[in-house]
Parts: structure tokens; sequence; C-alpha cells
């Protein structure tokens, strides 16, 4: 019994840091459907627009908060990529509109991906996955657009 649950034990501690690290990887989706989608559902309520580094909105843009960052990461284990990474991506744009509407800003501007380095795509976003996580992590700026 000792020798099985040693064996067992060992096949565990060996297979372990390779389970942790599997399908460590980035993966870049489309914004506007994570966008999209969230407005369909209701998680966004339209009020605060979003717009990607390399997108302006019409009218005049004014800062009203630099450097802007926000985390999120979520479940991923046996789930499909492009839907772990849209759920943290709106659980993030979530977080933006309300900070955004605490400032009293309706944009939020100069969206990119920050995970370590910029990532600066007019269209797409940055996601990580691993086997047990996905995440985003951006950086942007509030701005009341008029």
């Amino acid at each position: 019994m000792k020798a099985k649950t040693l064996g067992l034990s060992m096949l565990l501690f060996v297979a372990a840091p390779g389970l942790a690290f599997a399908a460590d990887k980035i993966e870049y989706f489309t914004f506007q459907n994570a966008v999209d989608a969230a407005t369909q559902s209701g998680k966004l309520d339209g009020t605060v627009k979003f717009y990607l580094a390399g997108n302006t909105p019409s009218g005049q843009a004014n800062v009203v908060l630099s450097d802007v960052e926000v985390t999120r990461k979520t479940n991923a284990f046996g789930k499909k990529d492009p839907v772990t990474c849209d759920w943290a991506l709106q659980s993030a744009l979530i977080s933006l509109q309300d900070e955004a509407k605490q400032a009293g800003a309706n944009a939020v501007i100069d969206i990119v991906s920050n995970y370590g380095h910029e990532f600066r795509d007019s269209q797409r976003y940055e996601c990580h996955v691993g086997f047990l996580m996905s995440g985003v992590m951006l950086k942007a700026k509030l701005a009341k657009v008029q």
C-alpha cells in the first residue's frame, strides 16, 4: 500500500509542474466582438464608449485621468480560449466603465494591452491563456468627449 501511495505521489510530483504551465500562450482576439457582446447582454450600458489605441472618438476628447490600469483573470479549465478571453476582457471593460463614470468621463481612450509590454492594435487585444486561467491587462485614459 505504501509503495502504491509513494508511486502515485511521485507521478503527481513529476506531472504537476507540466500541467500548471501547459498551454501557456498569448492569443489575440477582436476587441469589438467582446464590446458588442457585453453591450447586448447588458453588462455594459452604452454610456461609456471604448477606443483602442489607433482609434479616435469623433469630437474633442479631454483626458480626465491618465494611466488607468485594470487586470482581470478568469477560469480557463476545459474552456475555449476565445470564450475565456472575451469574458476576462468584458470584466475589465465593466471596471473601466465604472471608473469612467466615477471620474465624469464618457469614453475610455488609447486602450492598450499591457502584459509586461504594451501591445497596440486598433482592432485586437492581447490575452494570456494558461491551463487554468486566462487574463487580460489593459492600460487606458478616461476622457470626456464632446
